[in-house]
């Protein structure tokens, strides 16, 4: 088969779990930028982040080697659940969770005005917006930063965030209404508008 981008992500795993790495490469294709930036987006560690997304793609081929792939439907919520837990076992082990700020990373998640049709002024000011909300949210705990980038960043709904993190809806949503209760009060402590232009 040389078309394997229209295969569905279940039939790449069928046929790479029977030996053909092709298909591997082509599922590995889809999701590494994603999965990058959420693990990047959580651990705020290029070193570590790259480490945890390998790990995470070492699992995965263990586990099709295996046999012991049997989720059906959704391959990408799968392995956004293996790396969710790996990064969840690195703090346990770390017993610390040290935040770097999203202003040493090469990548801006958050701030991009080459996107913007705005004048220049605008420009600033809806940057200078989006640089005040990318250091709040650096400064929220990782379990509330990661249910707000699931739901803005990866458009999960709250059943598919509770799902990948292994605890209920409630919880979920709880932390998303934490995280924004959080979000304002350190608006209104550091003087900071959340308008846009």
């Amino acid at each position: 088969m040389n078309n394997l981008k229209s295969l569905a992500d279940n039939t790449l795993v069928e046929m790479y779990s029977k030996g053909n790495d092709k298909a591997f490469d082509e599922l590995l294709t889809r999701y590494q930028s994603k999965l990058y930036s959420y693990i990047f987006f959580i651990v705020r560690n290029v070193t570590l982040a790259e480490d945890l997304f390998q790990e995470t793609f070492m699992k995965v081929i263990t586990t099709i080697r295996q046999g012991n792939y049997s989720e059906s439907g959704r391959f990408g919520a799968w392995l956004t659940r293996i790396a969710h837990n790996l990064i969840i076992d690195y703090f346990r082990q770390d017993k610390s969770e040290n935040t770097i700020s999203n202003d040493e990373s090469e990548v801006d998640l958050f701030n991009d005005a080459d996107l913007s049709d705005d004048d220049v002024e605008t420009k600033l000011v809806n940057s200078q917006v989006l640089s005040d909300v990318r250091r709040l949210l650096g400064a929220l705990p990782s379990s509330q930063r990661e249910v707000v980038y699931m739901r803005f960043y990866q458009d999960l709904s709250f059943r598919e965030i509770a799902d990948l993190t292994g605890v209920s809806i409630n919880t979920a949503l709880g932390r998303m209404r934490y995280a924004l209760i959080n979000i304002r009060r350190l608006a209104d402590e550091k003087g900071i508008s959340l308008t846009l232009a």
